[in-house]
């Protein structure tokens, strides 16, 4: 803008640089905020020049950082000057002083949208400016229809259409009701069509803005976005001023496949081709060079290319190409590409059989551990952590324990120490280090004994950094496994020889000998008064919370004391006399008691017995590690690492169960599956015990037939759900109707007096929906709607509500309660009393699945709009097939499995009537579609159905589950289903689930701890919806953590 010609301006600019102080500034800005306030009081008397210098100066003075509280109507009268000149300044110190809510902003509506229908092309873009830079829901209800219109206008300029799409763009963020979402998908495909590239990238913005929230709708712009990725890519018709270094519109490239990665899936085959072939000739095309500019324009284009195939899971060839790629990024000098790689190989974990092929770049990635850049050292940790598994834990593992210390240099020779690291590495990583090195230690450990050499030297090095919960969990592992206590207390023996030792040490090492130590005895240095004195030396250099577990120590040392040394005894009552005068009330409490205890003789052995097995949980430090600040693609391999991969065996909390000897029903729910690694004689029918609710019961071989499957079914029973022995307990909330099953009940619950509004559409249809995909609409009046989108990993899920108010007005007193039942733990955060007009909310839920139940969790909510006071009890889809995980499964697997689980209450079988008539297509879609994957040829038979899938729940953990639907095709109404699992409560419960799939059965309400219902008679068929098969996530992984 030409200013030169307003000499008043520039004499002040320039008496604003002279300004010697802030002082001086500021006397200098009052003086003429005054002057300019005396002028606009005579506005008449105003030229149109003298208004436009004063508004600059207005606008200059409010850049400084002073405040400009007047002059505001001014400024917008002049957006109504015929003349440029004026109406330039009106919309740049408009756009600048005015916020969307200000009032003087309704007054200038109708001149901008009379500029904006007009045929001034300068004015046109002088309003879409200001529009798009203000935005505002005014604004977006009134001018949106006009830019529309400017935008579709084959007359305008491209100058003028470009503006008008990002106008629009910034007015559908603002309101996304102004854009009509039926309307728009071929008036967007026809605008991609565009040649113009600068319309084009304007447009690919406002395609990405829309897609984000509807992509259903916008499939006829998928071709159309690949066209023009594939004009791009051959560099076909692109006007030099767009390419960027060599680089065809870089911009507009990364903005089409970020568009293509909202898409789910590309159905058309040449479409699919034409795209792999732009991806392919990005990624050959794509190398390091010299110049800076030139890297971060082809390195953009690149890294969304990687993020697309991510997204579209292209071939094996290809992903092969890409980590490739990425191994070359991360060995070259530059450390912003580094990073830059190492960060996409950490997301490329979360890729189905890629991280075979990232650890052949593992040396290289342990490399950059060494880095000295500690952001390039924080990506090389997490992708280490993310791409550790079984094979190559150990190295990983030792690497990591490595970087924990420096190694010491004796004459000549480096003498490698365990750690190494810790001490150089930064502060701000060494907890994050020791954390890790942890967990990864737990879940692949070889064997036990590993396990604690590592913890222990962990804690030995870097105890500072390591938290309680690591040497907790070590106590636990060592309480549970008996074969690993001599082991442990010997190890915690040797480190207290050591001169200098950490407080943690301290801790976990008296810990362990206080309970075990007794098992050192006949060792030379282990007996109990060498014990107790290499412990008491450690005593006056820690804190008041390790002398407790000290004084625990102390008791437990002179219990296992027999026959009684009365020397060590008198020193230990030494002790403890010392502190009953403590000051500290835990220790003196200790003192006190013990020191009674010591005193009861024999009767202390019963007191001061070894703790008990502590109960299976997930560890304290994965939950730690998920929950903790990290950024995006850490988060996904954390969160791929714990659907993928299972703990060892090692390191579940379980008694071990003798060799060659069959695991009872309590014992196979801790060992996930039963054993398919021991050999099984296939054709041998060796008569078999159960052992249902306590009783012995025979089961009869059966000859050989032809039917491999019939022969290991034999004639089984109906049965009967199991006995309370085996049943968990079940419960529902107090005044629900029903069975509180998923099978066609309402999704509203009725409960006391019904509502004076009415639901919109029908409630139940949409919670069966909800039952077959993880997001949609579970609720919607004339008031608000609720939606709802899910996320499932193992037998924790993640829920968000959305509560969308669909009024001018707000709703209040928003209450939202959630009543689970027992088998589900659901934290549900804060939600807003008040929800304001035209607002949506969103309301995050934690499930987690204790154990296998059919219940369902309910959504009390209730909220006031005007008048009205509406509650509504709402089923939430939190079902039983929700924690199942698809699984494919070969004959030599499934059929000693299904031998292993020989009868009730593992395996039940019940022939079922009043089937919904169905094809074996369909009724293999519909066991798909609740997440049993149907394995084919595995039947002999082609009119029966064996299905697999895998349960997850606290209680259960990866739990398989195997299923054999056997039908008449003379007569579809009736079949014969047989469900087998390791726990008889999962067994029982999805076998009644798949029921109500199959057929209506009304069941009474279930009570609190009461055992399942028997099977009730068969009703009328019911039309279930069916879907398309859903997706797996890397069986072949799963299979191999489960076997």
């Amino acid at each position: 803008m030409a200013l030169s010609g307003m000499r008043g301006l520039s004499v002040f600019i320039s008496d604003i640089r002279n300004c010697q102080n802030k002082d001086q500034e500021r006397l200098r800005v009052d003086k003429e905020l005054g002057n300019v306030r005396t002028r606009f009081k005579n506005e008449k008397g105003l030229t149109p020049y003298e208004k436009k210098k004063y508004v600059w100066k207005m606008l200059y003075i409010y850049m400084l950082g002073y405040d400009v509280d007047f002059g505001h109507m001014e400024a917008v009268s002049l957006i109504s000057a015929p003349k440029y000149p004026e109406k330039q300044v009106g919309y740049i110190v408009t756009s600048c002083l005015l916020n969307e809510n200000h009032d003087f902003l309704r007054l200038a509506i109708n001149t901008v949208r009379n500029d904006i229908i007009g045929r001034n092309e300068t004015f046109q873009c002088l309003a879409l400016t200001m529009v798009g830079n203000i935005g505002g829901r005014e604004f977006a209800e009134s001018l949106a229809p006009d830019v529309q219109k400017l935008l579709l206008s084959s007359s305008c300029r491209p100058l003028v259409r470009k503006k008008a799409a990002l106008c629009l763009l910034r007015l559908y963020r603002k309101n996304p009701d102004v854009v009509n979402v039926d309307g728009w998908a071929d008036r967007m495909a026809q605008l991609l069509d565009e040649r113009d590239l600068g319309v084009l990238t304007s447009s690919m913005s406002l395609l990405v803005a829309l897609v984000s929230n509807h992509h259903d709708s916008y499939w006829s712009c998928l071709p159309k976005c690949v066209k023009a990725l594939e004009r791009l890519a051959r560099n076909q018709d692109v006007p030099q001023e767009y390419t960027y270094y060599g680089i065809p519109s870089p911009w507009l490239q990364v903005k089409t496949m970020r568009a293509l990665q909202y898409f789910p899936t590309i159905e058309d085959p040449n479409t699919r081709r034409s795209l792999f072939e732009v991806l392919q000739r990005i990624l050959m095309g794509t190398d390091v060079v010299k110049n800076v500019n030139k890297n971060n324009a082809s390195h953009a284009v690149l890294f969304e290319a990687l993020a697309l195939v991510m997204h579209l899971d292209a071939e094996k060839e290809m992903m092969s190409q890409c980590v490739a790629l990425l191994g070359k990024f991360i060995a070259v000098r530059e450390p912003n590409i580094r990073y830059l790689g190492l960060e996409n190989m950490t997301r490329m974990l979360m890729v189905t059989d890629v991280q075979d092929i990232i650890k052949r770049h593992q040396a290289q990635i342990i490399t950059s551990l060494k880095d000295p850049d500690i952001s390039i050292r924080r990506r090389a940790l997490d992708l280490l952590y993310g791409m550790c598994d079984v094979s190559n834990a150990k190295d990983i593992v030792e690497e990591l324990l490595q970087k924990l210390n420096l190694k010491h240099k004796v004459g000549m020779q480096l003498i490698a120490s365990v750690f190494q690291y810790l001490s150089t590495a930064d502060f701000a990583m060494r907890e994050e280090l020791s954390l890790k090195a942890a967990i990864l230690a737990e879940k692949f450990a070889p064997d036990l004994s590993w396990y604690v050499d590592v913890i222990l030297q962990l804690i030995d090095k870097a105890g500072d950094f390591v938290s309680d919960d690591i040497w907790f969990r070590v106590v636990q592992f060592v309480t549970n496994n008996e074969d690993l206590q001599p082991y442990a207390a010997a190890k915690a023996r040797e480190y207290l020889d050591k001169p200098a030792l950490h407080e943690t040490m301290v801790k976990v090492s008296a810990y362990l000998l206080g309970e075990y130590s007794h098992l050192l005895a006949r060792r030379p240095g282990c007996s109990p008064k060498e014990i107790f004195n290499i412990i008491h030396e450690k005593l006056p250099t820690v804190s008041t919370s390790t002398v407790a577990i000290l004084l625990s120590t102390y008791a437990k040392i002179l219990m296992h004391t027999q026959p009684t040394d009365l020397e060590l005894q008198n020193q230990i009552w030494a002790i403890f006399n010392k502190y009953e005068s403590c000051i500290d009330v835990e220790l003196q409490q200790r003192a006190v008691e013990y020191f009674a205890l010591s005193r009861k003789g024999a009767a202390l052995m019963d007191i001061l017995a070894e703790m008990p097995k502590f109960p299976e949980r997930q560890s304290a430090l994965i939950k730690k590690a998920e929950v903790a600040e990290v950024d995006t693609a850490e988060q996904s391999a954390i969160k791929l690492r714990a659907q993928q991969q299972q703990p060892s065996n090692a390191l579940v909390v379980t008694d071990q169960i003798p060799n060659n000897s069959p695991p009872s029903v309590g014992q196979l729910s801790l060992v996930k599956v039963p054993s398919m690694s021991s050999s099984v004689d296939h054709n041998s029918a060796d008569p078999g015990l159960t052992q249902p609710n306590g009783t012995l019961t025979k089961v009869d071989p059966q000859p050989t037939s032809p039917d491999l499957l019939g022969d290991l079914l034999g004639p089984l029973a109906i049965e009967g759900p199991p006995g309370p022995a085996a049943q968990s307990e079940q419960n529902v909330v107090g005044g629900l109707e029903g069975a509180p099953g998923a099978g066609d009940e309402a999704a509203i619950v009725p409960f006391g007096e019904p509502n004076t509004v009415q639901p919109i559409g029908n409630t139940a249809e949409r919670f069966h929906a909800l039952l077959l995909k993880d997001s949609g609409v579970l609720y919607e009046d004339p008031y608000i709607q609720i939606g709802i989108k899910a996320e499932w990993r193992g037998h924790q899920g993640r829920l968000v509500l959305f509560l969308g108010n669909k009024n001018t007005a707000a709703l209040a007193s928003v209450q939202a309660i959630i009543l689970p039942p027992a088998h589900l733990k659901i934290e549900l955060s804060l939600v807003p009393e008040t929800i304001p007009p035209r607002a949506q909310v969103q309301c995050p839920l934690e499930v987690t699945n204790l154990s296998p139940s059919r219940d369902v969790a309910v959504l009390d909510f209730s909220y006031k709009f005007g008048t009205n006071m509406v509650n509504v009890k709402l089923r939430l889809p939190a079902l039983l097939n929700k924690f199942l995980q698809p699984i494919n499964i070969s004959a030599e697997e499934f059929f000693p499995q299904w031998r292993s689980l020989s009868g009730p209450p593992l395996k039940l079988q019940e022939v079922i009537r009043g089937v919904r008539p169905m094809s074996l297509l369909e009724m293999a879609n519909l066991f798909n579609s609740y997440r049993m994957m149907v394995c084919p040829g595995l039947d002999p038979n082609p009119n029966n159905l064996v299905a697999s899938t895998t349960f997850y729940s606290e209680s259960t953990r990866a739990m398989l589950c195997l299923t054999r639907i056997e039908t008449d095709p003379a007569d579809r109404t009736q079949l014969r289903m047989t469900v087998a699992s390791g726990d008889p409560t999962l067994t029982f419960e999805l076998k009644e689930f798949i029921k109500e799939q199959l057929v209506s059965v009304p069941t009474a309400p279930r009570a609190p701890g009461a055992m399942p219902p028997a099977p009730a008679p068969p009703a009328p068929p019911v039309v279930q919806p069916t879907s398309s098969a859903a997706a797996l996530n890397d069986p072949g992984a799963l299979l191999a953590g489960l076997l």
